[in-house]
């Protein structure tokens, strides 16, 4: 991706884009008064409303097929330029089998010190279901979570993100989701955690029963995680989506009132270095308004870049489309 295709928004160099965009530094400048006897206007830097994190998936390739450590994670989001980090366990199986899970833990939180990064929050999958109409089950799932809740503060994390999957009854859902995520809530409450659901395909991905599970729950630290992509609600035996949910901006407007997080998914990008299938100018417009200051985190999962490059041209995008924003 050309560089030089967007006009940056605070005229600073590609290497330091995202770290000067994002640090709401507010810094006011004055250029050659003294030298040249000229006045010239003082220029005030726009600070946007929204923190910018990294989502490890973005650099899954690396990890999966090409063998780069994940514990390598907070050196080469901070080498992006990048200061807050989003984990994701899976990635970490292998560690957690040969050095113990209280080991794995141990050496995220020194890398990031290392560092100089925010552990911001763990994406949680393969620990069970916890909208399982099986209350055993479901129990299991809650149960399997707790430890990474007991992570997620020892890292100094605000939440984990968690998956709402477990039958593809909508009424059945509807029961067992707030059933297991309010139990699940209860717990990290006393760790000072938030459990955060993401649309994550399947039911999770109806945002009418996700909002309404919100409602039931009615906890201060259960919300939402709204992901940009990820709107299928049913799949055939064979992994295609049957369904999806028709209109993603009014699905994400739906989530954004109970949103504690939000992940700025990217696939892939036209020629001016537009996401070719999300209005990221009306995505970002929506988390605005609904006055949301937290993070929103890069979540590049496309197939026509290198994983750093597509993070950069997420960067990128987000950058240009906040300039546009009302």
């Amino acid at each position: 991706m050309n560089a030089k295709t967007f006009k940056p928004l605070l005229n600073i160099t590609l290497g330091v884009i995202m770290l000067s965009f994002f640090a709401c530094n507010n810094k006011t400048k004055k250029q050659g008064a003294m030298e040249t006897n000229e006045v010239k206007e003082e220029v005030v830097e726009a600070a946007p409303f929204f923190k910018v994190s990294l989502a490890q998936w973005s650099l899954h390739k690396s990890v999966r097929e090409s063998g780069v450590s994940p514990f390598n994670f907070a050196k080469e989001a901070k080498s992006l330029g990048i200061n807050a980090i989003e984990y994701v366990n899976q990635l970490y199986t292998k560690e957690i089998e040969t050095l113990g899970f209280d080991a794995v833990i141990d050496s995220l939180k020194a890398e990031s010190e290392k560092h100089g990064v925010t552990n911001v929050l763990i994406m949680i999958d393969h620990e069970g279901y916890l909208a399982h109409p099986d209350e055993a089950k479901r129990n299991e799932a809650v149960e399997n979570h707790k430890k990474w809740v007991d992570a997620a503060k020892k890292l100094g994390c605000h939440a984990i993100r968690v998956n709402a999957s477990g039958t593809d009854n909508q009424e059945e859902w509807d029961v067992a989701a707030i059933d297991g995520l309010k139990r699940l809530a209860e717990y990290a409450a006393t760790q000072n955690i938030n459990v955060l659901v993401e649309n994550h395909n399947d039911l999770s991905s109806n945002p009418v029963g996700l909002a309404k599970a919100m409602k039931a729950i009615n906890l201060p630290n259960c919300g939402t995680l709204p992901d940009f992509g990820n709107w299928c609600i049913r799949k055939d035996e064979a992994g295609t989506c049957t369904e999806r949910y028709p209109d993603i901006y009014e699905a994400t407007q739906m989530l954004m009132p109970f949103a504690k997080a939000v992940s700025a998914k990217t696939y892939n990008f036209d020629e001016t270095g537009n996401e070719t299938t999300i209005d990221f100018v009306k995505m970002m417009q929506i988390v605005k308004d609904a006055g949301y200051t937290g993070y929103v985190g890069i979540e590049y999962e496309g197939d026509e870049l290198g994983e750093k490059e597509g993070i950069i041209a997420t960067m990128k995008l987000l950058e240009k489309a906040t300039a546009q924003l009302k």
